[in-house]
């Protein structure tokens, strides 16, 4: 099980990230085994990913600063062949963040995207109306916009949602489950980004490891509804069920 190999690798995983997730992500890296890094400063980003397994670029609370070390971290990453994962926070949302990704995908190689629906078509160019941080509404042909963008930029991409859908431009394959208080808390899509980047960096199957991560993670939502009904202890419950799955697997 791939939470098991990220616990017995322990992969350092440099997040450039957003203020509003960032607690949560580090809690839920280290509860699958992995080691959590947060550094987002021009002057250290470089020398960071050089000894990181897997960088993630998150652009929820994007700025100026923020972006230069994106881009500097992200070249860096490339150059040593560490993968990178893009989470294209409301990517639709502003001129500022489409204009953003579509630098950060022309200057870096992503090793996988992870977004919502919303999302892959800022990216896809595909008329949408972004609400904030949320997909929103619009038309578009999902598995054909996903495939096609994974062929463009020769990377995995992951469209998450009541169903989850993933493509490497070859395969497909929709991962079904989970629960909808995923929604009801913040920074569980950004967390899964983060896990994403542990399980691409912990073998030699990438593809085979995100399908098993994303079946896992629908499984710790289940599993963490199941334990309550309360939306704070939810949050907390996901951590424990991480915790729980990538010690002793399912029961």
């Amino acid at each position: 099980m791939i939470f098991h190999t990220i616990r017995k690798r322990n992969p350092l995983i440099h997040c450039i990230t957003n203020y509003v997730v960032a607690n949560f992500q580090a809690n839920g890296l280290l509860a699958i085994g992995a080691s959590p890094v947060m550094a987002d400063d021009s002057h250290e980003v470089e020398e960071m990913v050089a000894i990181a397994s897997g960088l993630l670029i998150n652009i929820g609370t994007l700025n100026n600063q923020m972006k230069e070390s994106m881009l500097l971290a992200g070249k860096k990453a490339n150059a040593l062949g560490i993968p990178v994962v893009l989470d294209p926070v409301a990517a639709g949302a502003t001129t500022y963040r489409k204009q953003t990704i579509q630098q950060l995908l022309k200057e870096i190689k992503f090793a996988a995207i992870r977004c919502n629906i919303g999302e892959l078509a800022a990216i896809a160019n595909v008329d949408w109306q972004q609400k904030g941080v949320d997909s929103g509404t619009g038309s578009i042909s999902l598995e054909v916009e996903a495939k096609q963008i994974a062929q463009l930029y020769n990377c995995i991409v992951i469209v998450t949602g009541e169903k989850d859908f993933i493509t490497d431009g070859e395969h497909q394959q929709w991962i079904t489950g989970g629960n909808s208080q995923m929604t009801e808390v913040t920074g569980t899509g950004c967390l899964l980004s983060a896990i994403c980047c542990a399980a691409y960096s912990a073998g030699n199957e990438p593809y085979n490891q995100l399908v098993d991560t994303l079946s896992l993670y629908k499984k710790v939502a289940e599993q963490a509804s199941s334990s309550t009904d309360y939306i704070g202890d939810f949050q907390i419950t996901v951590l424990n069920e991480l915790h729980r799955f990538s010690k002793d697997g399912e029961k």
